[in-house]
């Protein structure tokens, strides 16, 4: 058969709701989320506190405006946050801290694997004194980039935040993709390993339209106190919906069927990188869950200019912001991996 649609590597933010959770979507009973009486916004919130151990969650439209309720209800003005250069609430979301709660990030260098030394860390700290913001916060991302940070590295550093007296927040963005790659290293249960990343911080964020392939939505997880601050912020930042239960049925679907899948992604994101590793000029970076980097080197970086438009018209999809990054997803099969393989092979051997 013919495929007509396009192989849409660009992120695992374009899938599309299937039939069943569209089916979900519409059976579910709704109400007025402003006013907390929707039932499956409702069920929805408790679902992910209890799953990943905490006392309430928030459910608001975007991984962003999680972030942002988080930040803000952790600081206030004139506080600091430490995060990493290439973090999404760092350098992916329109400095919408420091615009919006006059909170100043205090960006640190990511090592190799993507971790921030220790003693990184420990030097961002401030001291209490009049000329210096006021470091209240410590943040990481779990997958970042794709790849999963070492949960002996992630208890070090939250330990460290804790001992400092900073509170810690962790944008689990892709949690459960983290959670699927460390189950699998571990031998573990997907759900229990989310849990054990997510018992480490004070905050957790989880998207729920990335590879659990929901169409809108995000959950910020915390304390009984921590959600009442940020659902103050939720609603000056305009994220309060009405009768988004629609929208909550299609995350509770995720959560039912779309979380050990992820391991498909995974597999196919490995299949990309393989079938990749022979052209030349290609440096690839071995996936550690969904998303595949690769640079261009030599010969193939003076060819690249050219790259997107020629992967369009072989029916791929890809992007490269600031390194090509392909991604794989629910509404990607192993079909649409080799055609986007050898759509590449084609140009970069032309």
């Amino acid at each position: 058969m013919t495929r007509t649609a396009p192989i849409d590597l660009r992120s695992d933010t374009v899938t599309r709701p299937t039939a069943a959770m569209r089916q979900a979507m519409v059976a579910a009973p709704v109400g007025d989320d402003v006013f907390a009486d929707d039932p499956t916004v409702n069920a929805l919130q408790a679902r992910i506190a209890g799953m990943l151990g905490f006392e309430a969650a928030l459910f608001v439209p975007t991984g962003t405006q999680s972030n942002l309720c988080a930040l803000l209800a952790h600081c206030q003005r004139g506080d600091e946050y430490i995060v990493g250069q290439m973090q999404h609430c760092y350098r992916w979301e329109g400095g919408g801290a420091a615009v919006f709660g006059s909170i100043q990030p205090q960006p640190l260098e990511h090592q190799p694997d993507g971790t921030l030394a220790l003693a990184d860390i420990e030097a961002a700290i401030k001291p209490d004194d009049a000329h210096f913001a006021r470091t209240r916060l410590l943040a990481l991302e779990n997958t970042l980039g794709g790849r999963l940070l070492p949960f002996g590295y992630v208890q070090q550093a939250t330990a460290l935040a804790q001992s400092r007296g900073l509170s810690r927040h962790l944008d689990g963005a892709r949690l459960f993709n983290a959670a699927v790659a460390q189950a699998q290293a571990t031998g573990g249960d997907a759900r229990t390993e989310a849990r054990r990343i997510a018992q480490c911080f004070d905050s957790v964020s989880v998207c729920f339209s990335k590879g659990l392939g929901a169409p809108v939505g995000s959950a910020l997880c915390g304390s009984r106190e921590f959600i009442a601050r940020a659902h103050r912020v939720r609603k000056m930042a305009g994220g309060g919906m009405r009768q988004a239960g629609m929208l909550a049925a299609a995350a509770l679907h995720a959560l039912d069927h779309h979380v050990e899948r992820l391991a498909d992604d995974h597999a196919l994101a490995k299949r990309f990188a393989d079938g990749l590793a022979g052209i030349a000029g290609l440096k690839v970076e071995a996936p550690h869950t969904n998303l595949v980097f690769v640079d261009l080197e030599g010969p193939a970086r003076e060819r690249g200019a050219g790259l997107m438009d020629f992967l369009k018209s072989r029916g791929v999809l890809a992007t490269g912001l600031y390194r090509l990054r392909f991604a794989t997803h629910l509404d990607v099969d192993a079909e649409g991996v080799d055609q986007a393989v050898a759509a590449m092979k084609d140009y970069f051997h032309a």
